[in-house]
């Protein structure tokens, strides 16, 4: 497994990251979940990607079991806050000093830790002032209950705010969590540009496109049961935008491209998005544990320029480019 730096920190992940989105406590039994975590470990993960949100904290207190009887030091355990959590009241959302404080603790006590490596913004709070929630990670850090902060889905202007507030109250945004892959490309001309000049890295969630880029989904076929797709505690949603026969039949293209480098197209759809150098990790997650093995193997795959251009030639018409769709949820109120 090989490890990166996390933003212009000394903070080391390694670059396959385990997520428990859509599985822990929801999509798969508690003990398959643990089996994933186990053999995530086993294939050399050590950083692991978990919120709040996840199944109203079950996700959390899933991968905190998962985890117990491991070194805590030898881990790198990110969790976030941001949406509606418990009985979902006034205050049970948001960026407020009040839901950071009081979702952190919970968070812990889920997780079972003294502290979490990284505590990201899951969205940005149109809701709440931003020196509201600068000044109460500030504080969150100095009390040591998260060692390092980042967000989720920020565009570059609310990158660039937060950073230069950060910075004022004594600590730094390392790290951002967009959605990337070789179909869902947004972040490239504006957020990845200026991610690298604030010092912030890339942590990528759905690399694979919720499975389309495994070459699972085939056009003009039923969708294969117990799939992602059909899945109807949430999967089905996120994916339902990549399932059209036209994006399809140019994901099958990628089958050859994949075969001459002996790799799956899970495999090669991980190192597409571990070829831009300012992503620090990739998030994958696993319904079953042999999943994982798999997966890990991007780890060792470099792409040249020459496998980058058959790969845009084979998705050329469905690649979805647009900084605007990097966006967070409107007030709420």
């Amino acid at each position: 497994m090989a490890y990166r730096f996390l933003g212009n920190s000394g903070f080391k992940v390694s670059e396959i990251t385990y997520g428990n989105w859509l599985t822990h406590g929801s999509q798969v039994e508690n003990d398959v979940a643990t089996k994933c975590v186990h053999a995530a470990l086993d294939a050399g993960i050590t950083t692991f990607d978990t919120a709040d949100v996840y199944a109203n904290g079950a996700a959390e207190s899933v991968l905190g079991e998962a985890l117990k009887g491991v070194r805590r030091e030898s881990l790198e355990i990110f969790t976030k806050v941001y949406f509606p959590v418990g009985p979902k009241g006034p205050n049970d959302t948001g960026l407020s000093r009040k839901h950071i404080f009081e979702g952190i603790d919970a968070s812990l006590r889920r997780l079972g830790t003294d502290y979490v490596d990284l505590y990201q913004a899951h969205r940005y709070d149109v809701e709440t002032p931003l020196e509201e929630t600068i000044a109460a990670f500030g504080d969150i850090v100095r009390q040591g209950k998260a060692l390092y902060i980042g967000v989720s889905e920020w565009d570059a202007d609310q990158l660039r705010r937060g950073q230069s507030l950060a910075r004022e109250n004594g600590f730094s945004i390392v790290s951002n969590q967009p959605q990337y892959s070789a179909l869902w490309r947004v972040i490239e001309k504006d957020v990845v540009p200026t991610s690298k000049k604030l010092g912030i890295s890339q942590i990528v969630w759905s690399p694979i496109a919720q499975g389309v880029l495994t070459g699972k989904y085939l056009p003009g076929q039923p969708l294969p049961e117990g799939s992602r797709a059909t899945d109807d505690k949430g999967g089905d949603k996120m994916i339902s935008r990549y399932l059209e026969d036209k994006t399809l039949t140019r994901v099958q293209k990628l089958a050859p491209i994949a075969a001459d480098l002996g790799i799956t197209m899970a495999q090669l759809a991980v190192a597409w998005v571990l070829a831009n150098d300012n992503v620090a990790a990739a998030l994958v997650g696993a319904s079953r544990p042999e999943q994982i093995a798999e997966n890990v193997k991007a780890s060792e795959v470099v792409l040249d320029a020459e496998v980058l251009g058959k790969i845009d030639d084979a998705l050329a018409g469905s690649i979805v480019t647009d900084p605007k769709l990097t966006r967070s949820p409107d007030a709420r109120l």
